[in-house]
């Protein structure tokens, strides 16, 4: 079963929820910003994305333009202010098995359902 992390706020995260319904695909929803994840869960999701930190980091939202824009952080650093400041991690998040892919677009998702 595919997890979804999700924000019911967000239109990219509701397209990718849409995107599952669509095609009948059973899901599980963690809304990740009233259930936070943890650093190690963190950890374990950008393995499966095969992604760093600050790959996953939306730049464009106010919080990172004020307080993080031209800071130099390591792997370590990132994954705490992703964890304490959710609201800055692409959405939507999905994952399977041993894999996870960020579902914008919500193409991406046919990864995978490989």
């Amino acid at each position: 079963m595919i997890k979804i992390y999700h924000n019911p706020q967000c239109k990219k995260s509701r397209a990718g929820l849409q995107f599952l319904k669509d095609k009948n695909i059973p899901f599980e929803i963690v809304e990740y910003l009233k259930n936070p994840v943890t650093e190690k869960h963190l950890e374990t999701l950008l393995m499966k994305l095969n992604k760093k930190p600050s790959e996953i980091v939306r730049t464009g939202e106010p919080y990172y333009k004020k307080n993080l824009k031209g800071k130099n952080f390591n792997d370590h650093e990132w994954i705490r202010i992703l964890v304490q400041n959710p609201r800055i991690i692409q959405r939507p998040i999905l994952e399977k098995d041993y894999r996870a892919v960020i579902g914008d677009p919500v193409e991406n998702i046919l990864a995978l359902l490989k």
